[in-house]
């Protein structure tokens, strides 16, 4: 079997963003290969723990990918600060041809796929283009390492991530795909989540969850846990209503959002400062809103930049949808980019980051450790990636094992397929498929 047919029956997605099927992304040719280690976003700890444990099986990993896409280099990004990762990497390295370690400044979000290009090749991937428009292909770290195990036959039936926030054992642990994020605190020691919430990845990108009863899916990440009241919480909250009130009530025009915006760092034209100008005096008028497609919702304008503490990732993505609703899309106006000669001098510092968000009695390690975890029942989502949904090709009543496949990609589309990660009944079929451990 080739490597391509192994990742596609594996269901191997992006693990560390939002879950792009791997093996469409690796069916096309590019000059570099780049892992991306750089986990940016505060708090996780899962990136830099993998690559060090599963070194060998990594740089197997990233071999075999440079030779399906005839790549002549691979770079590994990570942090110089992780001193003691880099230097056991350098030695893993020596004599290697084709892999490279590349040390990347502790800011955010050097993670950012188009920002990661940069750094490596000095290279600017064109606005709404990916980055295989200058030669490159990210990847994640456990997606190479799922990769490397669906070589051996072995689909995508867990996913590693970090619980941390206000929990008494932070850690990073590989857990079944489909439990509960109650299940999941719990190993980190909440038996009682009133008056809790948390955060589904970072806590500049994450997503705010109130239900700890949801699953976590192939591109959980992280789990932060906060008090309801917490700062980012209720920063993080804000409807779209309140932003552009706030926005008509005290924006000033310093543009401060724009300054800092990453992509307009690289010298895309994107400009929330013009965003929130236009959301106060010509509300309704989407030919001067096309920019706003350009938005990756960092959320450093919104969560650093604005001095009035304004939300223009809010109205960013107002004037998306609205331009998502009727069709449009933005044409870029020059095929060439090249990055603003401030743009390394307004980089933000993670730790000042960190401070900036009311985390910082959270930023402490969250070792990763070997935890057997048998769950009962586990609902896993027929959607974990972007593309069509899965169908499913099991039934009610019908015994699974482990690592069977329950999820087939929709003919003709784009997706991903699905497994069980447990052994046992079907019980129901919806958006989801549950299933009850025997």
């Amino acid at each position: 079997m080739d490597l391509i047919q192994s990742i596609r029956e594996a269901g191997i997605v992006g693990a560390g963003g939002a879950g792009f099927p791997t093996h469409v992304k690796l069916a096309s040719k590019a000059e570099y290969v780049i892992l991306n280690g750089a986990e940016c976003e505060p708090l996780l700890r899962v990136d830099q723990q993998l690559i060090v444990k599963f070194a060998e099986q990594i740089i197997e990993g990233l071999e075999k990918v440079a030779e399906l896409v005839e790549a002549k280099k691979v770079y590994i990004g990570i942090k110089a600060k992780h001193k003691e990762e880099a230097l056991f990497l350098k030695e893993k390295l020596k004599g290697n041809s084709i892999v490279e370690l590349f040390e990347l400044d502790d800011f955010y979000p050097a993670g950012d796929e188009q920002a990661l290009v940069n750094e490596v090749t000095k290279r600017v991937v064109p606005e709404a283009g990916i980055p295989l428009k200058v030669g490159c292909i990210v990847t994640n770290v456990e997606t190479v390492l799922n990769i490397m195990e669906s070589l051996s036959g072995k689909a995508v039936t867990h996913t590693y991530l970090t619980i941390t926030g206000k929990v008494s054992k932070p850690i990073t642990l590989k857990l079944p795909i489909g439990i509960t994020y109650r299940e999941a605190v719990e190993i980190a020691g909440i038996k009682d989540t009133r008056g809790l919430v948390f955060i589904d990845g970072g806590p500049m990108m994450g997503k705010i969850k109130t239900n700890f009863d949801e699953p976590i899916t192939k591109t959980t990440k992280g789990i932060i846990v906060l008090d309801e009241d917490h700062y980012l919480i209720r920063k993080k909250s804000m409807s779209t209503t309140m932003a552009l009130k706030q926005s008509k009530a005290a924006c000033l025009q310093c543009r401060m959002c724009t300054e800092l915006c990453p992509r307009y760092l690289l010298g895309h034209n994107m400009q929330p400062h013009l965003m929130m100008r236009m959301s106060n005096y010509d509300h309704d008028n989407l030919n001067k809103a096309e920019t706003a497609s350009l938005c990756c919702e960092c959320s450093v304008c919104e969560l650093y930049a604005c001095p009035a503490g304004l939300s223009p990732r809010l109205i960013n993505i107002h004037y998306k949808q609205k331009l998502s609703e009727k069709g449009k899309r933005y044409a870029p106006s020059k095929v060439t980019f090249e990055t603003l000669t401030s743009r390394d001098y307004r980089k933000i510092p993670v730790k000042r980051l960190i401070v900036k968000l009311g985390l910082k009695e959270y930023d402490v390690k969250a070792p990763m450790e070997e935890v057997e975890y048998f769950p009962q029942r586990v609902k896993i989502s027929l959607k974990q990636h972007i593309g069509a949904p899965s169908v499913p090709v099991v039934e009610v009543g019908q015994r699974v094992s482990q690592g069977e496949l329950i999820g087939e990609i929709p003919e003709k589309a784009m997706g991903a397929r699905v497994h069980s990660s447990i052994s046992g009944v079907v019980k129901e079929i919806s958006n989801y498929i549950e299933i009850e451990s025997i």
